[in-house]
This record gives C-alpha cells, sequence and structure tokens, in this order.
C-alpha cells in the first residue's frame, strides 16, 4: 500500500528543510564577504550573524525531524568553513588588518584555526550525542568578530570606550585569542534545550525568548557582550575544573608521613579484607 501523495509531499519538504537552512547559511555567508569588500561593513556583520542563526535553525530542524545525513553532514561543515571562517576573516581584514602590510596574517591564522577546529570537530563529535563542545564553536567565534564593529559604532562606545585604548590592537588579540580556544580542549556549552516539560526546558524557553526580544531591539549593544560572555564563561568554567582537578583527595600529613604504614599495606588487615573480615 503506498502512502498518500500529501503524506509523501510533506515528507519529502521536511527532508529538504535543513539542507534549504544550509543553503541560506552560506547565501548569507557570500553575501557578507561581498558587502565587506564594498565597505559595508555593518551590513555585513549582520549577515554573518544571520547565517549563524541560520546554522543554529537546520541543526534544530535535522535533529527534531530525524531527517540528518551524513551528507548534509559535510554539506554543513564546508558552509560553516566559509560563513564562520572566511566571512568573518576577511571582513577584519577590510575594516582593520588591511592597513597594515602583513597583519593579514591574522586573517589568515583565524580562518586556518576554523578549518582545523571543523575538522576535528567531524572526527570527534559529529553524528553524536553532545554535552559540550570541545573548543570554542566555530559560529560562536565567527559571530564574535562580526558583531564587533557594529558595537564600536554605537553611541554608547564613541562616547565612553573610544578612547580608552588602541582597539585595533584589542580586536588583533581578541582574532588570535579566539582561534586559539577554537583548537583548544575548552569546554562550552550547547544551547538550552526549549519546551515547556520540566523547569529546565521552561528556563531554555525564557532565556531563548529573551535573547531573540535583544537581538530585535538592540542588536548592536546586544550580541558582543552576549558573545563575549559566553567565552569568558566557558574560559572560566575550565580554569576552575583544571584548579579543581588539582586539589589532593586526603591529607597528605597522615600516618605515612608519621612514619607507620598505611592500613592496606599491612599483609594480615589485607588477608581479613579479602575474606569478609570475619575469619582469623
Amino acid at each position: 500500500m503506498t502512502a498518500p501523495r500529501s503524506r509523501t509531499g510533506m515528507r519529502r519538504a521536511i527532508v529538504i528543510l535543513p539542507g534549504a537552512f544550509t543553503a541560506g547559511n552560506l547565501f548569507f555567508g557570500i553575501w557578507g564577504i561581498v558587502e565587506a569588500s564594498r565597505g559595508n561593513y555593518v551590513v555585513a556583520s549582520w549577515f554573518v550573524i544571520v547565517s549563524g542563526i541560520m546554522d543554529v535553525i537546520d541543526g534544530r530542524v535535522a535533529r527534531m525531524s530525524r531527517t540528518g545525513t551524513a551528507f548534509g553532514a559535510e554539506m554543513d561543515s564546508l558552509v560553516d568553513a566559509i560563513s564562520f571562517g572566511v566571512a568573518p576573516g576577511l571582513l577584519v581584514y577590510f575594516h582593520t588588518f588591511k592597513a597594515g602590510e602583513w597583519a593579514w596574517l591574522l586573517s589568515f591564522i583565524y580562518v586556518l584555526a576554523a578549518v582545523l577546529r571543523l575538522a576535528r570537530f567531524n572526527l570527534e563529535q559529529a553524528g553524536t550525542a553532545k554535552a559540550s563542545f570541545f573548543g570554542l564553536p566555530s559560529p560562536a567565534a565567527g559571530m564574535t568578530l562580526a558583531s564587533f564593529y557594529p558595537f564600536t559604532m554605537t553611541p554608547f562606545f564613541q562616547q565612553n570606550l573610544a578612547g580608552l585604548m588602541n582597539w585595533n590592537l584589542v580586536l588583533a588579540i581578541l582574532t588570535v585569542c579566539v582561534a586559539l580556544l577554537m583548537v583548544s580542549n575548552v569546554p562550552y556549552a550547547l544551547w538550552p534545550s526549549v519546551g515547556i516539560r520540566g523547569p529546565k526546558a521552561i528556563m531554555g524557553l525564557v532565556f531563548t525568548l529573551g535573547t531573540l526580544v535583544a537581538l530585535l531591539t538592540v542588536p548592536a549593544y546586544f550580541f558582543f557582550p552576549f558573545v563575549m560572555t559566553y567565552i569568558l564563561f566557558g574560559v572560566g568554567k575550565a580554569v576552575l575544573i583544571g584548579l579543581h582537578e588539582r586539589i589532593p583527595e586526603r591529607d597528605n600529613h597522615d600516618d605515612d608521613e608519621a612514619g607507620r604504614p598505611p592500613v592496606d599495606s599491612i599483609p594480615f588487615i589485607r588477608k581479613r579484607r579479602r575474606t569478609g573480615g570475619n575469619q582469623p
């Protein structure tokens, strides 16, 4: 018995939908490069960020509809290399790094790190259930560099922060830092699940809706501080985990240092433990 034609058409549309968002991701990434080459840096920045939103949506749609394929994963990775590697790298080159003879190497370092990050992700984490990302995700890195320029164009920045330091140098340092974080093992949290079943899902829904409201109302003020908070939270968490792992689990000033052997090293005690402690 064949499936009804309407149901077959709906299924086909669902299968095509993630690929359509991936194509949209690529479209806005390329458009961002074009606008950056024309000097429209703010427009180019928002196109890279739109690419990031498309990337989030295509992954969610593929998981919810269970239409993810190996082909789709490979295509998504290649598109991400352009939208979150090449596009942000060229954007910062056009508006800042082209002033220096060798400053373009900063863009190269960033693009190389993005490609390495995506290649490692495909080998280690793609297609598996994830509790966190290892290394800064390339969309977050790309949107960090892209949102820097619109933030520096806000009245608040121009009036209060512009004269405090050399922001070209800050951008160069930031570019290198996000490149290193992409190829690091620093754990970064996934976007929270959204729903109405359970407190975590509800909190995720509230967080997502609040983020969308901020993006629609004050995007230039919101986005760069938001992604920087995400980056610093991951680094801070990694530092705390590293410190916790270095803390000794027991006091070193015990019987071993007092000249007496530990209990486990006494043959009689070991024998009694193996036999349950009830036999001589």
